[in-house]
């Protein structure tokens, strides 16, 4: 059974851990390909200051030290180049072409960020809780819906530009909403959102990543998407790779047996696996 992690975030930027360790770790794994995805930088583009994103002038930087992975592991593990790329309405996109004329072998296209209808400055739907609920209350006057509604409108805008080559963890406005607290996940406005989401991720020509972040750093107790939510991206013909979004070596192959049994249930038969810029996917059994 063949594996691999695209999504990985080395001391670059939020992570833990050189690009060596990450090849390292993998290799010790078995895993026969390992992308790294870092945060885009975001500072200049935006004006958002961050501590978890690429800085601007760590750029190049950041691609000469994967580029030397990829040569010095080339015979033993697969190396790929990305970034992550966070899709904020206005502000940056996937699609920019700053991001498309940089030569990556893929982009991951994310929402972590929400636009508050106040004007305030973005705020991210995964951040601690309790950030999250300070922000929630300050921006949405405590309205959990409307930042759900606010994510998905977000998720659909960047869908329609286009841009990436995975989509990441689709439905992540989950993460900070384990008991419903901000929105009920079985409410019709809810599964709305999901019913419409499916088919324009599929048609996007995308793969949609099962990531198991969340399991890994202990935020969920299943992975994205959910379940509920594969099967509707399976019942559209979406393919879908699986990755750990790994912020430290350890979290490589983390809780993938957890992500297979879910495809599974979900009437998934094979994932896909990235054969490189050209060469595209191959499909994998279960």
């Amino acid at each position: 059974m063949r594996s691999s992690c695209l999504h990985t975030h080395t001391d670059f930027c939020d992570g833990k851990g050189s690009v060596e360790d990450f090849c390292q770790a993998a290799y010790a794994k078995g895993l026969d390909a390992l992308g790294f995805s870092a945060h885009a930088p975001i500072t200049k583009k935006t004006g958002i200051k961050t501590e978890w994103h690429l800085a601007d002038e760590r750029l190049d930087e950041y691609i000469g030290t994967v580029n030397a992975a990829r040569r010095l592991w080339a015979g033993k593990l697969r190396v790929y180049l990305g970034l992550e790329v966070d899709y904020i309405k206005g502000l940056t996109s996937p699609a920019d072409k700053d991001f498309q004329f940089l030569g990556l072998d893929y982009i991951i296209g994310s929402v972590h960020y929400v636009l508050p209808p106040d004007g305030g400055e973005p705020f991210t739907v995964d951040d601690e809780a309790a950030v999250f609920e300070r922000e929630v209350v300050r921006h949405f006057s405590g309205d959990g819906e409307a930042v759900m509604e606010t994510y998905w409108d977000a998720m659909e805008g960047m869908i329609s530009q286009g841009g990436f080559d995975i989509l990441g963890h689709l439905d992540i406005v989950r993460k900070n909403n384990p008991r419903g607290e901000y929105f009920d996940p079985q409410g019709e406005r809810y599964r709305r959102r999901i019913r419409n989401i499916a088919p324009q991720a599929a048609r996007s020509g995308a793969v949609v990543e099962v990531n198991t972040g969340g399991l890994n750093r202990s935020k969920t107790a299943d992975p994205y998407p959910s379940l509920e939510l594969l099967g509707l991206l399976r019942g559209e013909g979406a393919r879908v790779t699986i990755t750990a979004d790994a912020h430290e070596p350890a979290h490589l192959g983390g809780y993938y047996d957890t992500a297979r049994e879910s495809l599974l249930r979900a009437g998934y038969a094979e994932t896909v696996e990235f054969e490189g810029p050209g060469r595209g996917w191959t499909a994998t059994a279960i």
